[in-house]
């Protein structure tokens, strides 16, 4: 120890006066520091010198603020995290819900879309049934129509053999109605709608877009059947109002002629028919159409009974043509004797071998000689009613035999009490000579309905 000490307080002579130096503690480096110059910054650290430029300085010092920046943005995220990720969250989730909301209205308009379509198709589908069951009635009902016979008479006999004329009025049998129109089926509608369905869902909901042009098809359609349904219902009309008139004529004609219709009728003879009796009956639905086809079909069957009865009349000419009368019934000058005389019947210009025919159905009662008649015929019509068609040239029948109107029976001659080529034509009721252009005004009357 003393030795140390002693070491240490010497001091050699040479050294006195001189301040001695101080060491740096090897333990005690010196703080770094920075100085500045008009060239850059030096940085002293441990002795040693660094210079930096002052574009590198400022990065230095740049990058080390952000540093610190971004330090003190991390611990600030950090401490208030929890609320930025619930507010994230509560973002997040409200977003999905306002796209959950959105696809379900999208979702709602799509059924709502496709729901209308499949409504709107269901609608024209009933339309389109109901305009084919429309027009399947006016097809049944145009048949029925054309299916109405002829069964007009007229007051004139026409030459057998010859065509017939076509009737002036069609009112009685109108012709079949063909403007009716064809409707396809439509295929099955499910099948159609499930098909469909699928297509809607993942399409723009366009298929019905030229909805109100189908429409207007489905209005034109309607409007056509209507038009043929108001001509069906005219010509209907037009039959009811004809078969109606044409049967108060006959029973008018009847009337005047002082004939009774129920002599008549049961000197009519009916052919073979029967059957069981089976009442009419109308379903629910039957409208004023088949109405008023049922009243035209009880009324054409008391026409056909009048004309069967009006067969036995004869009201007709007896020769084909137009005619003349050369002598009327009544008293005249006798054209042997030249004084007054009856003349019980018409005396009809025509040449010699014209044929005449029989103006009513009925049998032959005579047919030969029958004095000033010369060559006659006479007809038993029945009821009492008779006809005698004289100075024939020659006869077609024999007595007994049954005759039909318009057959011929004899040609026009000049045999009997004749002044030349001639019909002298009688009409009798209950072997009573009666003016023969009664009945032929009679025939005159119904033909012209």
């Amino acid at each position: 120890m003393s030795s140390r000490s002693g070491h240490h307080k010497h001091h050699h002579p040479q050294d006195h006066g001189r301040t001695p130096a101080r060491r740096p503690a090897a333990h005690h480096p010196a703080p770094a520091a920075v100085a500045a110059s008009g060239e850059g910054y030096t940085l002293v650290h441990a002795g040693k010198q660094v210079r930096f430029g002052p574009v590198v300085f400022w990065i230095i010092v740049g990058t080390v603020v952000l540093l610190g920046m971004w330090s003190a943005a991390t611990a600030t995220y950090f401490a208030f995290r929890d609320d930025v990720l619930t507010r994230l969250i509560a973002r997040q989730a409200e977003m999905q819900y306002a796209y959950e909301d959105r696809i379900s209205e999208l979702r709602a308009k799509v059924d709502r879309t496709t729901s209308r379509q499949l409504l709107d198709q269901e609608q024209f589908d009933q339309k389109l049934d109901q305009i084919m069951k429309r027009q399947s009635t006016l097809e049944s009902r145009a048949t029925a129509l054309g299916a109405m016979p002829d069964v007009t008479s007229t007051g004139s006999i026409k030459p057998q053999g010859r065509a017939e004329a076509a009737p002036s009025s069609g009112a009685l049998k109108p012709s079949p109605i063909s403007d009716t129109v064809i409707f396809v089926a439509p295929p099955d509608r499910e099948a159609r709608l499930e098909s469909r369905a699928p297509l809607i869902a993942k399409t723009q909901p366009n298929q019905f877009a030229k909805a109100q042009g189908v429409d207007n098809v489905l209005v034109r359609l309607q409007t056509s059947l209507d038009q043929v349904e108001r001509r069906q219902v005219a010509a209907l009309a037009s039959v009811e109002d004809s078969i109606d008139s044409r049967v108060r004529r006959m029973r008018g004609v009847i009337s005047d002629l002082g004939l009774n219709m129920a002599q008549l009728e049961a000197a009519t003879p009916r052919s073979g028919m029967g059957g069981p009796f089976v009442p009419v009956k109308f379903s629910a639905d039957a409208g004023a159409f088949e109405r008023q086809l049922y009243r035209i079909n009880i009324n054409r069957a008391q026409m056909q009974r009048l004309n069967q009865t009006l067969a036995l009349v004869p009201y007709r000419k007896p020769v084909v043509g137009e005619v003349e009368f050369t002598s009327g019934f009544g008293v005249r000058s006798d054209p042997f004797l030249g004084r007054p005389a009856m003349h019980t019947g018409l005396d009809f210009r025509a040449a010699q071998g014209d044929p005449v025919r029989v103006t009513a159905n009925g049998k032959v009662v005579s047919a030969g000689w029958a004095g000033g008649y010369g060559r006659m015929v006479e007809v038993d019509h029945g009821n009492g009613l008779s006809t005698r068609y004289g100075h024939l040239s020659e006869i077609g029948v024999k007595v007994g035999e049954y005759v039909k109107i318009g057959q011929v029976i004899g040609a026009v001659g000049s045999t009997g009490r004749s002044t030349g080529p001639h019909l002298h034509y009688e009409t009798r009721i209950d072997g009573e000579a009666v003016d023969p252009q009664k009945f032929l005004r009679a025939g005159v009357r119904l033909s012209a309905g």
